[in-house]
């Protein structure tokens, strides 16, 4: 499977493939032409979202783990399921605001991929 991250504020180029946003909340000043999926149940839960970007939560293996287990609920594995099936097709960008691919959600999606 061919997975590659960018923020969704990175302009297309033709080695996209399949543009899936993977965020909760669709991100402002992005019209939805700019991604061919979203799957916002891949994003990280609201609630955890606030805990680490207010620094309540300081551990980086913390918010993984907690990430990682949001994962199993039902729904997010459907949805992993439909972004494995966009991967079987061909290329596909994982999309999230975050600027720093380490210290974000979709980077570990991608080695879930893998």
């Amino acid at each position: 499977m061919s997975v590659r991250t960018k923020r969704v504020y990175d302009p297309r180029s033709p080695g996209d493939g399949t543009r899936v946003l993977v965020m909760r909340l669709w991100p402002r000043g992005i019209r939805k032409s700019h991604v061919d999926a979203w799957l916002k149940e891949l994003g990280a839960e609201i609630p955890l979202i606030r805990a680490w970007k207010t620094g309540a939560l300081t551990s980086w293996p913390e918010f993984r783990r907690r990430y990682l287990a949001g994962l199993k609920k039902p729904v997010a594995r459907a949805r992993l399921r439909e972004l494995k099936a966009f991967a079987k097709k061909g290329r596909v960008t994982l999309l999230c605001a975050c600027p720093e691919e380490s210290r974000c959600h979709r980077g570990l999606l991608k080695r879930l991929l893998a």
